[in-house]
């Protein structure tokens, strides 16, 4: 069988050494294969290499790549990790890395990010919010001031759709690894009759799909944006990754709109799962 396996795209950024560390991480739980892949990017390496061409800078960039795995393979082959391994494939950024993860049947694509970019349309940062919104794979997008602690919380946000009941299934995966609990939300701008029925039908449809104790069902009403009201659960109760389902009229749709990203702070300091392939 095909050993489950994670790409890890970096730039050599703080957010991008912030992401190899959740990789590894969560590559000894899963038993995974982990990939620290570069695309080399010219503007890039001029800011990297100033007084360098692309080509004389290609073999510091491996050089750079080599200590990196073998710090990974040294601190976390002995803790459940396969393997880990460098590559390097030139192009433009975005398109080799899911030109790269479709080929290879990657099965998540992990990402260093600044955070918001009040400049930017995209509030996780250009490349990674590209990455998340055509990848055909999950993608784990980390803020650049998150350092890896093991979660004790995860968050999936719910918008009442079929899909729920596969992507529950990969939200216990990796709750069962860290023995996190589970809240399962729905944020409502108005609290009614129909709302809490449909909540109710969510727990008893959900329940069959989910063989794990530390699981629990909120409802929560918010006068403004759901979004929002989101955020601020989200901080309330300590949750320490937000999953989210990449469908049509689901919270990752809600998440991803420029006004309301530009309100929203909680994501320069928590990572985001953003839920591709169900």
């Amino acid at each position: 069988m095909k050993n489950y396996t994670i790409l890890c795209p970096i730039d050599f950024s703080e957010s991008a050494l912030n992401a190899i560390e959740y990789s590894a991480k969560l590559g000894e739980k899963l038993g995974a294969e982990l990939i620290i892949f570069h695309v080399p990017d010219k503007e890039d390496y001029q800011k990297l290499f100033p007084s360098k061409a692309l080509e004389d800078s290609l073999p510091a960039a491996r050089k750079k790549l080599e200590n990196l795995v073998k710090v990974v393979q040294e601190e976390s082959i002995d803790k459940g990790l396969v393997s880990c391994r460098s590559f390097i494939m030139e192009g433009k950024t975005v398109k080799t890395i899911l030109d790269y993860s479709e080929n290879n049947k990657i099965d998540l694509i992990v990402m260093g990010t600044e955070g918001i970019n009040e400049f930017k349309n995209n509030f996780i940062g250009t490349n990674s919010s590209r990455v998340v919104q055509d990848a055909s794979c999950d993608v784990f997008i980390i803020p650049r001031k998150v350092f890896f602690k093991p979660p004790r919380k995860l968050v999936y946000a719910t918008d009442y759709l079929e899909e729920d009941k596969l992507a529950i299934q990969k939200v216990v995966q990796i709750a069962q690894c860290y023995s996190a609990e589970i809240d399962v939300v729905h944020v409502s701008s108005k609290s009614n009759i129909i709302d809490k029925a449909q909540y109710e039908y969510l727990k008893e449809e959900l329940a069959p799909f989910i063989s794990y104790e530390k699981v629990n069902y909120v409802l929560k009403s918010y006068r403004d944006e759901p979004a929002l009201g989101l955020e601020n659960y989200l901080i309330t109760s300590r949750g320490n990754i937000l999953f989210t389902l990449s469908k049509k009229k689901s919270w990752f749709e809600k998440l991803f709109t420029n006004n309301l990203s530009k309100k929203m702070s909680y994501f320069i300091n928590k990572p985001l799962y953003v839920i591709k392939s169900v």
